[in-house]
Order: structure tokens, then sequence, then C-alpha cells
């Protein structure tokens, strides 16, 4: 009997059992199921390119044999469910996805703890509904296009560890709300448009790691309670709108590695307290109004960058400075500091950059400042410094650019100067320097600009100087300089800009100038050169500032000039010239300001000279001009005293008489009169030829109305629409006829946007033209932003950079004209085996280092800053002595005015950041992220595809050997080389971080390479 109750309450035990787990499947299966629906809901409302033609849901395996795949969502990739199949993981990061949240039912999923949907193209809100996730952990919804503001309710996810809305569009006021995430660690909403100020909740967050809020509109004042947040490692609020004083309380964040303050209103004093954060690496407190003295910060040893440029800061400089053994980066320009610089700064033996400039700083430079063996960029100017140059400033090797202008230095310029194998920029200007000029310039292989102007320079121009093959820029005006200039100079065909200027120079411009093709400024005035101009000037091309005035040249204006069709200002004044102005003069169509006066000219004004239409300026006074003035109105508006002193000049201009009809214009008058008379006494005759052709003018009328307007419209449609640089409607012409009106015989290259056709024109000089596919040949050529546009690319100037000359278009197409660079693209270099093998090291680490410079001339230089979107290797043409030139430059924001920074023409699949996968904003760090795949493809000689995808860390980067990158075909670099190579490989690993945040900027790179 006992046996018999026993064994029924085991059955009963066992069914209730059974009875639970039958229940808890159903459950199971029942919100599997409820789940998998949810998400495929959702899914049917993305519009997901990159997963089309698979399953309904985008990350779905194709062709499952998983029965219950469409039921359980725990196989489907992207997906994680716990033991009990409920999904508590969705990382569907980068995945293309195109839509919004509103549509996925988040009380769906009351276990799900982490939710990656970053780098994808979301838009529209965030859902309120997000917020009631009671397990989430991990939150990251970073680069989309989400906009509106955060949930007020976002304070419910109170187990939220991390928290990314980065990179989107939203904007509105932090809620205060996320001061009730109290487990958050790293909280990221830099980017976006977010505005008011910052709660001062957020000081609950006491487990934060990382709080990054920049580039935002956030105003008001940083909260006090920051300095509760005791376990923050990095703190960017840089980039914003925020005011008031900096709170002594962030002295308590004894954590804090980085401490990002920059480009604020902030204002006050900066807090003592921060002297006490011994971990900071990075303190920027640049582009704000802080004012009073810079506090005591020798206490921060891990320092390597310190930027408080661009404030009000006072005092001096601290000597304390010169205990932070680590700083690399010192940068204190433009404020109003004062008195001497510190000789402890010459204790900073890691210290790269010194920027000092635009202060009150007075005293000597300290005699070992160039006791660092790596410093490169060296800035004093613009302050009242005084006595001679250190010693060691001789023996400072890796310097690359030195800033000492606008001081009152001392010294023999022969004798404080060495030879520097790095140096690419001098600026000694306006100081008291005496002596001789050293030919020791000639020995700096980087040298492109000389700049010694405004001091007490004697002697002659040093013929070595012609050594210095990479010379750019050459400035030694006013100053005591005698003899010719040395024939030399001709060598240096990569000048830009000569500045002779007030020196007492004589005998005449050397012929061997002819060869200076890419000068685009000569400036000789002030000097006794006594010869006549030469006529191969003509060479110059490129020239658009001439001033030869104040000399003694004599002889004839020669006619050649009128072939620098580039020219905007011609300075012929005071000299000996005599003959008549040459009427070739106008064929210089982009001259604005002409000064040929208090010369000895003669004869009438030539006619021609009427067509210059660019012309606003000219002067002609004293002179022995005669006759009557152009009718132009550079001429018409110009007051008398561009007239005076000639001896008949006459027109319609206040203050000249006005010119008497010639004998050809009266006997004109006559028989203007005797047809008049004709056409009285014959009006019945007309009145009858009218009416007899009546008939036949009525039927034919339509017919001809028809055929004016058609006519009338093929000359609209023929009408030619330029901006350029040079004579448009004669360059146009020109252009079609080198080549044969566009045929494809001429074409040397297609791209995305065109093909590029090869002209040689009649001048000599040859011009790569670019015609336009039909896509980008319906433009609005009348706006006036597209035309400004291209005047601003027109204007660019750098060695880098190929020189755009401008825009034309006509009824059939439309094309842009560029400087021809003959060798080609580094593309297709890198891809022949034998011209690849020509670029041997030292040329490719100069390749990289043009680039960067020109990258940073355009972010940097460039008002407004011009983004590349597609630097590559195709873009990238190598001229004659292998020196990079980065083409297409702006040429997509061009294309693409109306969409601002927003554009689909984002770039070459293997160069595009990240970041464009999800988002069309594009900014410079774009094109740093381009500039770094670049850098690998240079030294690795093609695409570094796989090598990118293996940087995952900054660790794994500097494990990876130089012997596993470098291109096999050229010999393995020397270890002098390797060094050179190991600091361009770190420099692009920076640049390809995913966070473009985190990479540094092209003006940084280029002080670091």
């Amino acid at each position: 009997m006992a046996t018999s109750i026993l064994k029924n309450k085991a059955l009963f035990l066992i069914s209730l059992v059974l009875f639970i787990l039958l229940h808890s499947a159903f459950n199971i299966a029942s919100d599997s199921a409820e789940q998998a629906n949810s998400l495929l809901k959702w899914a049917a409302t993305l519009h997901n390119q990159k997963y089309s033609n698979r399953s309904p849901w985008p990350l779905l395996p194709e062709n499952s044999t998983n029965p219950n795949a469409k039921t359980s969502p725990c196989t489907w990739l992207g997906l994680s469910c716990n033991r009990g199949g409920s999904v508590v993981r969705i990382n569907l990061t980068t995945s293309g996805l195109n839509g919004t949240l509103h549509e996925l039912s988040f009380s769906a999923f009351p276990d799900l703890e982490f939710l990656d949907l970053s780098c994808n193209s979301l838009s529209s809100t965030i859902p309120l509904e997000i917020t009631q996730l009671p397990k989430l952990i991990f939150l990251d919804l970073s680069s989309n296009q989400l906009s509106g503001v955060i949930p007020p309710d976002i304070g419910l996810l109170t187990n939220l560890n991390t928290l990314r809305l980065s990179a989107n569009r939203l904007d509105g006021s932090i809620p205060s709300s996320v001061g009730n995430l109290t487990e958050l660690a790293w909280l990221h909403l830099y980017d976006n448009r977010f505005s008011g100020s910052i709660p001062s909740e957020m000081g609950n967050l006491k487990n934060l790691v990382e709080l990054f809020m920049d580039t935002n509109l956030l105003t008001g004042s940083i909260p006090s309670t920051f300095g509760s947040l005791t376990k923050l490692v990095q703190l960017f609020l840089y980039n914003n709108q925020l005011s008031g004083h900096i709170p002594q309380e962030l002295g308590d964040l004894k954590s804090l590695t980085s401490l990002s303050l920059f480009g604020n209103n902030l204002s006050g004093p900066i807090p003592a307290s921060l002297s006490g954060l011994t971990s900071l690496t990075i303190l920027h407190l640049y582009q704000n109004q802080l004012s009073g003295t810079i506090p005591e910060l020798g206490n921060l040893n891990s320092l390597s960058n310190l930027e408080l440029s661009e404030n009000k800061l006072t005092g001096s400089i601290p000597a304390s400075l010169g205990n932070l053994s680590r700083l690399e980066l010192l940068f204190l320009k433009n404020n109003q500091l004062s008195g001497p610089i510190p000789e402890q700064i010459a204790n900073l033996s890691k210290l790269s950059l010194l920027q000092l400039q635009s202060n009150q700083l007075t005293g000597y430079l300290p005699q070992n400042i160039c006791q660092s063996k790596v410093l490169q960029n060296f800035s004093v100017n613009d302050n009242r410094l005084e006595g001679p140059i250190p010693k060691s400033m001789r023996d400072c090797k890796s310097l690359v650019r030195l800033h000492l202008e606008g001081n009152q230095f001392i010294g023999n310029i022969s004798e404080d100067f060495g030879v520097y194998p790095y140096l690419q920029f001098v600026d000694i200007r306006y100081n008291k320097f005496h002596g001789e000029i050293s030919s020791k310039w000639g020995m700096c292989p980087h040298l492109s600009t000389l700049l010694i102007s405004g001091n007490n320079i004697s002697g002659i121009i040093p013929p070595e100087i012609g050594n210095a093959a990479r010379l750019q820029g050459l400035d030694f005006s006013s100053n005591q300089l005698v003899g010719r200039i040395p024939k030399e100079l001709g060598k240096l065909t990569s000048l830009l800009r000569v500045n002779l200027e007030d020196n007492q120079l004589s005998d005449g411009v050397p012929l061997e100038f002819g060869s200076l093709t890419d000068l685009e400024s000569l400036d000789l005035s002030a000097n006794r050169f006594n010869q006549s101009i030469p006529g191969n000037i003509e060479n110059l091309v490129k020239l658009n500032y001439l001033n030869l005035s104040n000399n003694q040249f004599s002889q004839e204006i020669p006619i050649q000039l009128g072939k620098l069709v580039h020219l905007s200002k011609l300075d012929l004044s005071q000299n000996f010239l005599i003959g008549e102005i040459p009427s070739e003069l106008s064929g210089m169509q982009s001259l604005e300001v002409l000064n040929l006066s208090r010369n000895n000219l003669s004869g009438f004004i030539p006619g021609d000279l009427k067509e210059m239409h660019g012309l606003s300026s000219i002067d002609i006074s004293y002179n022995k001009l005669e006759g009557p003035v152009p009718d132009n109105k550079a001429f018409q508006n110009s007051s008398i005293e561009a007239f005076q002193g000639n001896k008949g000049l006459c027109g319609h201009v206040q203050g000249l008489q006005p010119c008497k009809p010639s004998s050809t214009e009266q006997g004109s008058s006559i028989k203007f009169h005797k047809r008049l008379f004709l056409v009285i006494s014959l009006p019945l005759f007309g009145a009858f030829l009218i009416l007899s052709f009546l008939g036949v003018l009525f039927f034919q009328s339509k017919r001809s109305k028809e055929a004016l307007e058609a006519e009338k419209s093929s000359q609209e449609s023929e009408e030619i629409l330029l901006i350029t640089s040079f004579d448009g409607k004669s360059m146009h012409d020109e252009i079609i006829e080198a080549t044969d009106s566009l045929n494809d015989i001429y074409c040397i290259g297609k791209g995305g946007c065109g093909s590029v056709y090869k002209a040689k024109l009649s001048s000599g000089s040859t011009v790569a033209v670019k015609k336009l596919h039909q896509s980008h040949d319906a433009w609005k050529p009348y706006q006036k932003e597209f035309w400004s546009e291209i005047r601003a690319l027109t204007e660019i100037k750098h060695r880098n950079i190929v020189k755009f000359y401008g825009f034309c278009s006509y009824s059939a197409y439309s094309f842009l004209v560029y400087e021809c660079i003959e060798k080609g693209s580094l593309a297709t270099i890198l891809r022949d085996n034998e011209a690849a093998k020509e670029l041997e090291w030292f040329k490719r680490a100069s390749i990289i280092k043009g680039v960067a410079n020109a990258l940073s001339y355009m972010h940097h230089d460039c008002s407004p800053p011009i983004v590349h979107r597609d630097i590559s290797s195709k873009n990238i043409l190598l001229d004659s002595e292998n020196e990079a030139r980065v083409s297409d430059f702006g040429i997509a924001r061009i294309l693409n005015l109306d969409s601002s920074h927003r554009t689909a023409l984002a770039g070459t699949f293997g160069y595009m950041a990240p970041e464009l996968a999800y988002s069309i904003v594009v900014t410079e760090k774009c094109d740093v992220y381009s500039f770094g795949v670049l850098a690998l493809e240079v030294i690795n000689g093609k695409h570094p595809g796989e090598i990118i995808s293996s940087i995952s860390s900054s660790s794994s980067t500097r494990k990876m050997l130089l012997e596993n990158i470098v291109d096999l075909r050229l010999p393995f670099p020397s270890p002098e080389v390797q060094v050179e190579l190991v600091n361009i490989l770190n420099l692009a690993f920076t640049c390809l971080n995913s966070n473009p945040q985190v990479r540094p900027t092209m003006e940084m790179i280029c002080h670091m390479l």
C-alpha cells in the first residue's frame, strides 16, 4: 500500500516537472518566434545594398539547411542567444543598413545586453522604446545619420557600461538623466549638434573612463562636479562654445592622461591644480580666451604635448617647463608672454616642435637651445628678442623649419648658421644681421624657402645658392647686395618666387633666368640694372607678378611680354625705356595693374589695349605719349594723375582735352549726309518695292521666324562660358585645334569624372584637359558659388599641387584645364616593375613628404580649407624629378557645391576612410586616412589591403616587421633609411585609426616628417 502511494507521488512529481519543462519550452519557443518575427519585420523596412538578393533577414545565412533557421534567430549572423534561446547580443556594425529603428520592437528583447548598430546609414530619431531594455550593457549607435534628441528617459538603462552616439546629427540638450547611468565607463557624444549646457548630474558617473563630447555646440561652463570623475582617463570637450573658467576641481582627476579643451571661449586663469595631474600626456588649451600666467607645470613628468597657443596669457615662461623631460611639442604662440626664454628649455632633449612666436619675449636665446637632437621646428618670430644667435644653432642638424623673423637679432650671417641636411624653410627677415650670404645655404639639399630680407647683408649673391636644387622661394630684398645676379640661379628650376628688391644689384637680368619656367613672382625693383629687358622673359609663362621698376633699364619694351598671359601686375616705372608701347601687351588678358610711368615712351597708346577687359589700374604719367586714350574702363576711370607729364594725350577723362575728329571721321560725316539724302528722296520707290514682294513675304514670314529663332538658339548654345587665368576664348580654340576637337587619339587617361587629353599649345606649353562625363556636365555654371570656387582653385600655388588653370563650358561638352605633368600617375609607375625600381627609398620618402605638404597646405593654409576627397595613387602625379604633384584637388567639391560637405563623390575604394561607409560627411580626417593608405602603398609597392586589415590595435602595428612591408623589388633599406621608413610607417598607422578624432592633422604629420 505504502509502495503504491510512493509510486503515485513519484509519477505526480515527474508529471509536474515535465509540465513545467514543456510549458517553459513552449514559452521559449514562443519568445524566440516573437523575436524572429520582430527582426524580420524590421529587416523588411531596411534598404541594404550590401546584402541584397539574400533572405529576409540581412544576415541570415544563405541556403541554410537548419529547419529552425527562420524561426530561431540564434543561428543568424550578428546575433547571439543565451541558453534559454533569447537574443542577448545584436552586432550589425558596418552592415550597410539604411533605414530607421522605429520598426524594431525593442520590448521583444528583454534579455538584450549588447546592441551595436554603428557605422551604418540609419536615420530618423532614436526611439523612446530603446530605454525599455533593462539588461542593456553596451549601446553603440555611432557613425550613422540619426537626428533629433537623446531620449530623456535614457537614465532608465542603469546597467549601461558603454554609450556611443557620436558622429550623428543629434541635437538638443544632453538630458540630465544621463547622470543616472552610474555604471557608465565609456561615453562618446562627439561630432553632433548638441547645444545647451553640460548637466552637472554627469558628475555622478564615477566609473567613467572616457568622456568625448567634443565638436558640438555646447555652451555654458564646465561643471565643477566633473572633479568627482576620478577614474577618468580621457576628457575631450574641444570645439564647442563653452565659456567661463576651467574648474579647479579638474585637478582631482589623477588618472587623466588627455585633457583637450581647445577651440572654446574659456576665460580666466589656467588652474594651478592641473599641476597635480602627473599622468597627463596631452594638455590642449589653445584657441580660448585664457588669461593670467602659466602655472608651474613642471610636475607633469609624463607630458609630451603642451599647447597653450592663441590665448591672452601674460607673464613669463615658467622655468619649470624645463623639467618636462618627455615633452615633444611645446606651443605657446600668439599670446602676450614677456621676459626671456628660460635657459631650462634647453633641457628638453625630446623636444621636436617649439613655437613661441607672436609674443613679447625679450632677451637672448638660450645658449644651448638646440641641445635637443630631434628639434625640427623652431619658431620665435615676431617677438622682441635680441643678441647673437647661439653657437649651438650651427649644429642643430635636425632642423626642418626655422623662424627668427621680426626680432632684433644681430651677428654675422655667414658665421651663425651651418649646413642642415633636413632644413626646408628659413625665415630670418627683419633683424639686424650683417655680413655676406653664406655659400653653405646651397649645401642644404632640402631647402625650399630662404628669406633674409630687411637686414644689413652686403656683398654678392653667392653662385653656390644655385646648388639648392629644391629652392622655391628666395627673398633677399632690402639689403645692401651688390654685383650681378649669378647666372647659376638659372639652375633653380623649381623657383616660384624671387624677390631681390631694394639692393644695389647691377648689370642685367641673366639670360639663364629664361629657364625658370615655374616662376610666378619676380621683383627686381629699386636696384641698378642698366641693360635692356631680355626677350626670353616670354619663357616665364607662369609669371603673375613682375616688378622691374626704379632701375635703369633701357631700350624698348620687349614685345614678348605680351605672351605672359597669366601676368596680373606689371610695373616698369622709373626706368629709361624708349619707343612706343607695344600693341602686343594686349595679349596679357589677365593683367590688372599696369604701371609704365616715368620713362621715355613716345607715340600713341595702342588701340588694342582697350581689349584688356581685366585691367583695373594704369599709370602712364611722365612719358612723351600723345593721342587718344583707349576706350577702356581702366583708362577712362583713372584720375588725371595717371596721365600727367605727357605732351598730347586726349580723351574722355576728366582733366584731359577731348580729341579732335580726324579727316577720316569728317569724310565719313559727309558720306553719311549723302546717304541720308538718298534715303529721303526715294521713299516712294522703296514703298513700291515692299508692296511688290508683300505676298511672297507673307507666305515666308512664319518660316523665316522659325529660322531666326533656331539661329538664335544655336548662337546661345554655342556661347562659351569660362573662368580661367588666361584668355578663355583663345585658349578654348587652341585646345580644340590641338586635340582635333578632343579626338580620342589625344586621350591619355580616363577616370570616374571624365577623360583626360593632352593638348600642346602654340606657345609651346602643354596642358591636360579633362573632358567631363555628361553626368558632371549639367551643372549650374551661372551660380556665383561655382565661379567663386573656380577662381579660388586657380589661385592655389604650391610646389606639390598640379596647377589648375580653369574651366570652360561649351554646348557639346565641358572641360577643366590643368598643368600637364608628363611622367604620369604614381599608380601606373608602381605597377611597372622597371619604373618602380627607379623609385628608390629616398625618392619614395620624398613622394610621401610632398603629398603631406600639399595636404597640409590645402587643409591649413587655404581659406576656406580644401578637402581633396580622393587621395589615391592615381591622383598623385610625378614630374621629371619624381616630385609628387597632387591632382584633381577640390574638384569633387566644385562639382557638388549645392551639397556642402556631403557628397557621393567621396573617394576611391580602398582609400576611403571607414566612416564614409556609413556617413556622407567628408572632413579633412578623410584625407588623413587616405594619406595613410597611400604612404603604405608607396613603401609596399602595391595597395596595402591585407596590411590595413591586420591593423587591429596600436600594439599590433608596432610588432609588424619592416621586412614584411617593404617593396621587395628594391634592395632592403640601409639602417639610416630604415629609421625614416619606420617613422613613416608609424605615422601611417596612426592615420588609419578607425576613430577620425584620434587621427593626426596633416600639419602635425608634416612636422613629424
